[in-house]
């Protein structure tokens, strides 16, 4: 019986990373987005064979209640869910809005919350489990460095971080506090990922980077997949930082 991965925000950059790794890997992938007509678009432009659309916004509770109904009663079993939906916003925090930082918690706390709750309930029911991956950031444990934006205009912001920080802490959280030992939980920390930056910024970022360059979306998406592997019994709670080593100094 094939497994089945939902993955928010999957018509993104590193969300169609994510379904490609896990559609190769034979799991039943569940592409999740706002727009169904984006997530087909981009089913068919990467040749996804056990993908398949499936309209989620992760800030409405209704919305989330009744994909999350839909993929069990079809597939009845969800094996796996990766919160990676979430937005960033770039303006100073001197200016910032109540409706701005509103919106960032929305998207990246609250839909991991929701999500996240939505799925254990069908999780829990079953005898295997499952796993929950949450997409943090390097910047939910350290603070942007201003340096390497200059001008850019492209400066992470606090909520931002903020948002990331309270996702690798509800990681913890859930790991702890749920009582079916064969759910396991867990969050992958990508630093900056290659997506035609500006050159200064992207020369920047390397000089910091020990490895010298930003990360490939398929980098980060093959961490997520092992952590749903059988090599990964386990690991839980942990919050895994693929950066090429930009944290250590």
């Amino acid at each position: 019986m094939k497994k089945v991965a939902i993955i928010t925000g999957g018509a993104g950059q590193l969300g169609s990373s994510l379904c490609a790794n896990f559609d190769k890997a034979g799991y039943i992938t569940i592409m999740a987005d706002l727009s169904i007509e984006v997530c087909k678009k981009r089913i068919k432009s990467l040749k996804l064979k056990n993908t398949y659309p499936v309209e989620l916004d992760v800030t409405n509770i209704n919305s989330i209640s009744s994909a999350f109904k839909t993929i069990y009663k079809k597939y009845k079993h969800i094996d796996v869910l990766v919160n990676n939906a979430g937005i960033a916003i770039f303006t100073s925090f001197k200016n910032r809005t109540f409706e701005e930082f509103d919106k960032v918690m929305k998207v990246n706390v609250y839909g991991t919350f929701f999500c996240t709750q939505c799925a254990l309930k069908y999780m829990e029911k079953q005898e295997n489990g499952g796993r929950i991956i949450n997409i943090g950031s390097i910047y939910g444990v350290v603070s942007p460095d201003p340096r390497i934006y200059g001008n850019s205009g492209r400066n992470s912001s606090e909520v931002y971080g903020a948002s990331k920080a309270a996702i690798i802490q509800m990681t913890k959280y859930f790991a702890v506090h749920i009582k079916n030992k064969k759910i396991l939980v867990n969050c992958v920390s990508p630093g900056g990922i290659f997506n035609n930056q500006q050159k200064h910024f992207i020369k920047n970022y390397e000089y910091k980077t020990p490895l010298g360059r930003m990360a490939h979306e398929n980098e980060i998406a093959k961490v997520v997949l092992f952590l749903c592997s059988d090599d990964a019994t386990y690991i839980t709670g942990q919050n895994i930082i693929v950066d090429g080593g930009f944290t250590i100094w």
